[in-house]
């Protein structure tokens, strides 16, 4: 449609309206579908001992037993607050 006329123009702009509700329609379904990812909430070692009330070498020995996951970054470790409400619950 590269050469349009002025007869054309009605036609044109149906198509355009077409193509329109079509891509609302899509965004519409894209925007159901959605489901923002939230941020990982990371602990410090301070925060999770403080939130068990246990002490360092407890949560160290947990950690080495797999009772809880350490991550590392850097030089410092963390740990998923998911994780240590998933086992709060169990």
């Amino acid at each position: 449609m590269s050469n349009l006329r002025f007869e054309d123009l009605p036609k044109a702009m149906e198509l355009v309206l077409d193509k329109l509700l079509q891509i609302e329609e899509e965004l519409k379904n894209i925007k159901e579908c959605y489901q923002p990812n939230e941020p990982t909430e990371l602990m410090t070692r301070q925060e999770v001992v403080e939130y068990f009330k246990i002490s360092f070498p407890t949560l160290h020995q947990w950690t080495k037993h797999g009772i809880l996951v350490s991550y590392r970054m850097g030089n410092r470790v963390y740990y998923k607050r998911s994780e240590i409400l998933d086992i709060l619950n169990k």
